[in-house]
């Protein structure tokens, strides 16, 4: 499992030439690594790429962690084809409100990681005073922000260009991610996206939570969803219900996923990276989410106003990570969501021109595929990340 993570070097996510030797970061990790959860016991066996492992690639949560259990299984199998579209959230509450109780990390804030990378980063400086990070962004922006959008229904769709037009007015883009297979896709639309900016994502073949339920069926939809990849020429990809299998995921033809996140109690698979950044996972660059989703700011906890999400900008941006965010056109066509999603947009335009003049951008506002690019390009990597194997 590490060979997926170990291009995500010391050196490389903190931009560092000339690389500082190897076993001076086994060193400091291990100096450090009391604040990781597992604490020492995560350097029993290994190395730098194990530890990557353990967090990026969350084997902190155990062998089994990718399986849905038989209970999930029946849900996605039998009982959610059945269901009222009105009962599913109440259903997902239950669920959500147990895996919260026993959630191993904090949320939606977890910050252990951040400060171990920097702890390591400090020990080092203190054996090689020279070494100096590079900037994260372009032009040493803050942090990196990105909206993205899964479309889920017919409905959703056709919200999309209210939602396109909101965020052209107060000069954003994002990425739509549409389900192939789940309804049927307006062409126009996708071309119109294209011309005015934005970007296109596929979200899965269809939306029924089965892309997983094998190896052999997520294969024969992945041949599929590589088809749709290459006939939309499009780069990046999410898997609904971010059900997810790093290694399974690697048969998919993208530059870029982001079906992962930092810290989410609320998802089928409860778990997270912990990282406020891109990283490698084998042949492209995972790009996790790190704001709380807006049907759990809505549904699950009733929050009417943009403020948890603002908060979570505020802790992204003092480490200089990237504010990634879903919002879904299914769930804010309710025009009191509409909203609370114009307030954010809102309030993001004008720090950033509060900040003008400034040493500095607040942000640098990007499409998740130019973000993928520049994690590559700052990493120095090649083409594929799969050649990266630095030990």
């Amino acid at each position: 499992m590490s060979d997926l993570y170990a291009a995500n070097t010391f050196s490389r996510f903190w931009g560092l030439s000339p690389d500082v030797p190897h076993e001076v970061v086994q060193e400091a990790a291990r100096e450090a690594a009391d604040l990781l959860p597992g604490g020492r016991l995560i350097f029993g066996a290994g190395d730098w790429a194990g530890l990557m492992a353990y967090v990026l690639g969350e084997g902190q949560f155990g062998p089994a962690h990718w399986r849905l259990s038989r209970v999930k299984r029946l849900y996605y199998d039998v009982l959610r084809p059945l269901l009222p579209r009105q009962i599913r959230p109440v259903l997902r509450w239950l669920v959500r409100s147990r895996s919260m109780n026993r959630f191993a990390l904090d949320w939606p804030i977890e910050d252990r990681y951040v400060h171990f990378l920097h702890v390591v980063l400090e020990i080092v400086q203190q054996r090689y005073p020279e070494v100096r990070p590079a900037p994260f962004w372009p032009a040493d922006a803050r942090f990196a922000l990105v909206l993205t959008h899964d479309i889920e229904t017919a409905a959703g769709q056709a919200f999309v260009r209210r939602l396109a037009d909101l965020e052209e007015r107060y000069q954003f883009r994002s990425s739509f991610n549409f389900v192939p297979e789940g309804y049927p896709i307006d062409v126009s639309l996708l071309a119109e996206l294209r011309g005015r900016g934005f970007e296109i994502g596929i979200h899965g073949l269809n939306h029924d939570g089965r892309l997983f339920a094998s190896r052999s069926e997520f294969e024969r939809q992945a041949e599929r969803i590589n088809g749709y990849l290459r006939d939309w020429r499009v780069v990046g990809f999410r898997a609904p219900f971010a059900h997810r299998n790093p290694h399974w995921m690697q048969s998919l033809a993208i530059e870029y996923d982001s079906s992962f996140f930092d810290t989410d109690p609320t998802q089928t698979i409860p778990g997270g990276t912990m990282s406020l950044w891109p990283f490698f996972c084998g042949r492209f660059v995972e790009l996790p989410y790190t704001l709380v989703q807006d049907h759990i700011l809505f549904e699950m906890l009733a929050v009417p106003s943009p403020q948890m999400w603002l908060e979570k900008i505020d802790f992204v941006a003092r480490w200089n990570g990237m504010a990634l965010m879903n919002v879904h056109p299914d769930y804010v066509r309710d025009p009191s969501r509409l909203v609370v999603y114009e307030d954010f947009l809102r309030q993001m335009s004008d720090r950033m021109n509060r900040s003008a003049g400034g040493d500095s951008p607040y942000y640098w506002h990007a499409l998740p595929r130019d973000v993928a690019r520049w994690w590559r390009s700052r990493a120095g990597a090649n083409e594929t990340t799969s050649s990266l194997q630095e030990h």
